[in-house]
């Protein structure tokens, strides 16, 4: 009865400023009640797990296709890697040899004795060889002291067998910044030049409000050397006035150029842009992209050029204290739309919603009970596939047809 209550739909979900009854909802939006959400009726969707243990949860659900065409999901399932000094999680994975129609696991997918953060999935152009890219809390090489409990050593392992057996742990060491840490868990890319570049912001919690600095790792050698920009410590990127900027997402753009989209708590994504291949950066700018304190969404559609940023567009947390669970921050997590770029990132099309949490408050925290943020995403013959850690507790397996993207509502039709 306690699990049934837990996954009770609510009479009324938020969307768009507006309240919709999810007994009647308007005309084109639907309920997925096995997934808990409110959405447009294209999209379909699935729960692939749920966390072994509700209290500690599961985090970032990160998803590739193989060489082989499988589709790969990996996620930590056990608790955050940053909540103790204990094993407490493991990354788990399932695999799809049918395109998402079903899937086989979980399996854990490394034998390690220390938590894991997230999955990075890269596999180079004309590789076979899949990477996975993370934060790697190794004991030894990482502290809970002095509010650094969320910065690590950054690393990768890879997998010659399609994800089935993968390598022992490569560390991160940047020629300009050998024992730098931080935390990586958004997707990265490789350039048309063959140049490797992943996100990492290290966070100093000891600070009240909290301090961040979001940098990027680069590699011209396919990961053997590795510099960290804009420049070493302690000169990263921030958003003025709130000490802040994380979870950059580097996506390439060809030509040589690179779009960085990142997390503030300023109320909008904020991007920057390289135009010779990572090496140097225009200073960060807000988009007109609105977003609570969350991380950004960003993938390409099939065509590899069309950017589709999911967000939240909705922003209420505007006296900023830190990120914390108050529940103004955490509901503005609950909604996801879409907007469009065809021009790299400078101009974006009217936001159209795409789902929402439609399940009613059933965690003491605040943090869980709205949590539709931090998902993943995929195009495949044009379908789009999203992955999403739904209130912290399940993988859900989303699917929406490219081809939709201009039937999903904007806030005036709703």
């Amino acid at each position: 009865m306690a699990e049934q209550m837990k996954h009770e739909i609510a009479d009324v979900v938020r969307v768009g400023e507006q309240d919709i009854r999810t007994f009647a909802p308007p005309t084109g939006l639907r309920v997925l009640e096995a997934a808990g959400l409110l959405a447009h009726e294209s999209v379909r969707a699935k729960v692939v797990h749920e966390a072994r243990d509700p209290e500690g949860g599961l985090y970032e659900t990160r998803a590739t296709v193989t060489p082989a065409g499988d589709y790969l999901l990996l996620f930590p399932d056990g608790g955050h890697y940053a909540a103790g000094d204990a094993k407490i999680n493991d990354m788990l994975a399932y695999r799809s040899a049918d395109r998402g129609a079903t899937w086989q696991g979980p399996t854990v997918t490394f034998d390690i004795d220390y938590n894991q953060h997230g999955f990075v999935p890269l596999i180079p152009r004309g590789s076979k060889r899949i990477y996975a890219f993370g934060t790697q809390p190794l004991r030894g090489r990482y502290t809970r002291e002095h509010g650094l409990h969320e910065n690590a050593p950054i690393g990768y392992r890879y997998s010659d067998d399609d994800g089935h057996t993968w390598s022992d742990v490569e560390l991160i060491r940047p020629d300009n910044d050998p024992e730098f840490t931080g935390m990586s868990v958004m997707r990265m890319c490789e350039t048309e030049r063959g140049t490797w570049l992943i996100g990492s912001h290290e966070g100093d919690w000891s600070c009240k409000p909290l301090i961040t600095r979001q940098y990027l790792l680069r590699s011209e050698d396919q990961g053997e050397t590795w510099t960290l920009l804009p420049c070493p410590r302690p000169g990263g990127w921030q958003a003025h006035g709130f000490d802040r900027m994380d979870e950059g997402r580097p996506i390439a753009l060809g030509g040589g150029e690179v779009l960085l989209m990142a997390r503030t708590p300023e109320g909008h994504l904020w991007a920057a842009r390289s135009e010779d291949d990572g090496k140097t950066w225009s200073d960060p700018a807000p988009t007109p992209l609105v977003h609570p304190d969350a991380p950004p969404m960003l993938f390409h559609l099939s065509d590899g050029k069309t950017l589709a940023a999911f967000h939240h567009n909705r922003h209420s947390d505007t006296h900023y204290t830190g990120l914390s669970a108050k529940a103004e921050l955490m509901k503005d997590r609950s909604e996801v739309w879409v907007a469009l770029s065809g021009d790299g990132g400078r101009t974006w099309d009217e936001p159209r919603f795409v789902f929402a949490n439609a399940l009613i408050e059933s965690f003491d925290n605040a943090w869980r009970n709205h949590q539709c943020s931090y998902m993943d995403a995929f195009a495949d013959d044009g379908v789009l596939h999203l992955f999403l850690p739904h209130r912290w507790e399940r993988a859900l397996h989303l699917t929406l047809e490219e081809s939709a993207l201009t039937r999903l509502p904007g806030k005036g039709e709703l």
